[in-house]
């Protein structure tokens, strides 16, 4: 049952307040000033904190901006009478979920108590879908090439700087651009990723930037582009070697600019976005090739974050196994399987030219073809 706590320096309101919420059946506890109602949100979880505005020793705008300074979580409800409704609202504009007027409504005290609950509830979901995600893109391994990259992810991602990522293909270079996003001031806004690759030179205009509706045949709507939805986050182009000469102007233009225009449009649109892009080619031989423009080139490799093959990191192969063996226990709901010391060796002895994306293929076809323990046998049959 969701816990709530009540903040008020007036016995009768905390009275009443704690006498319509127990019969709800929510868990209740009180608070007399804004000082004891800092140290009790600090030392327990709370769902919904009722909050009066004005107390003694500290108000409740003030524990409200030391709550979101802490990084609490807690869904403030300001309690204001007359003479402090308007300073109630602007709490609301702080931060804060709502506001009750003075003396309380049952009605609309309860209502307001459930949406701030479902409020609640959907900030907790997303935290654990964010950890959920943050694991399912974290980088495997302590080897020295990896451990650079690291390094230097750590140092790059808190800027706003534009990023290169190179490597061969399956080798991480998504997970290097997650990674930095997630280290960026950014992180909680999108994070939005393009194949430049997988589409066609005739639809990466549209997809980069939008279209208007009429724009071309197939056009029966407006669409926003990629850059619009990647709007004051981090814009990820994958496989950038491939994009189109033309794509490339645009994108040159909306980096050197700021501002996009949408297909069949002539409205100039405002985009606050960093840009990350990774590429398996050599863009160098690409420019002397007149297949990459060299003024993006040098727009895009502020920082250039070279990501080493697996055959660079073999050390990291056991450590690698092991995590790929969890996740695809769990997406099986099957028990973990394991493979041995000479199993181990085996893989290390490949050369793995598709890199961690073979490896990780490999070790599910293993799981599926294998027993409990997966030998150096095993491996030698089913590896190619």
């Amino acid at each position: 049952m969701a816990k709530i706590l009540i903040i008020d320096d007036e016995q009768s309101i905390r009275s009443t307040l704690r006498e319509i919420l127990e019969y709800e059946k929510y868990t209740i506890d009180e608070a007399k000033d804004g000082q004891e109602g800092l140290e009790k949100l600090i030392a327990d979880k709370y769902d919904i904190a009722l909050c009066d505005v004005k107390m003694p020793k500290m108000d409740g705008i003030e524990l409200l901006e030391r709550i979101q300074m802490a990084g609490i979580d807690t869904q403030f409800i300001m309690i204001s009478a007359h003479g402090t409704i308007e300073t109630a609202v602007d709490a609301t504009k702080m931060g804060a979920f709502d506001f009750v007027p003075k003396p309380p409504d049952l009605n609309r005290l309860l209502l307001t108590v459930k949406n701030a609950l479902d409020k609640s509830s959907l900030v907790t979901e997303t935290k654990t879908l964010k950890k959920k995600l943050s694991k399912k893109y974290e980088m495997i391994g302590e080897a020295a090439p990896l451990t650079e990259v690291k390094e230097m992810m750590d140092k790059v991602g808190p800027t706003d700087a534009r990023v290169l990522i190179t490597g061969p293909n399956g080798s991480g270079k998504e997970l290097v651009a997650r990674g930095l996003h997630e280290r960026s001031n950014r992180s909680s806004a999108p994070f939005i990723e393009v194949n430049c690759a997988a589409i066609p030179a005739e639809l990466i205009e549209s997809e980069l930037f939008g279209h208007e509706k009429g724009a071309f045949t197939s056009a029966i709507k407006q669409r926003i582009g990629k850059f619009e939805q990647a709007n004051e986050g981090t814009l990820f182009l994958d496989e950038i070697g491939d994009m189109s000469l033309s794509a490339q102007a645009k994108v040159l233009r909306a980096l050197q600019e700021h501002k996009i225009t949408r297909v069949g449009g002539d409205k100039d649109i405002n985009v606050n976005v960093r840009v990350f892009a990774a590429t398996n080619k050599d863009l160098r031989k690409e420019i002397a090739e007149s297949r990459f423009r060299e003024d993006l080139y040098h727009r895009l490799s502020v920082i250039v974050i070279q990501v080493p093959p697996l055959k660079e990191r073999k050390d990291d192969i056991p450590l690698l196994v092991d995590k790929f063996l969890d996740d695809i226990a769990q997406e099986y709901g099957t028990k973990k399987k394991s493979v041995d010391k000479d199993g181990i060796k085996a893989l290390q002895a490949y050369d793995w030219s598709g890199n961690i994306r073979e490896l990780r293929n490999v070790t599910e076809r293993l799981v599926i073809m294998c027993e409990d323990v997966i030998g150096e046998s095993d491996v030698k049959k089913y590896l190619i």
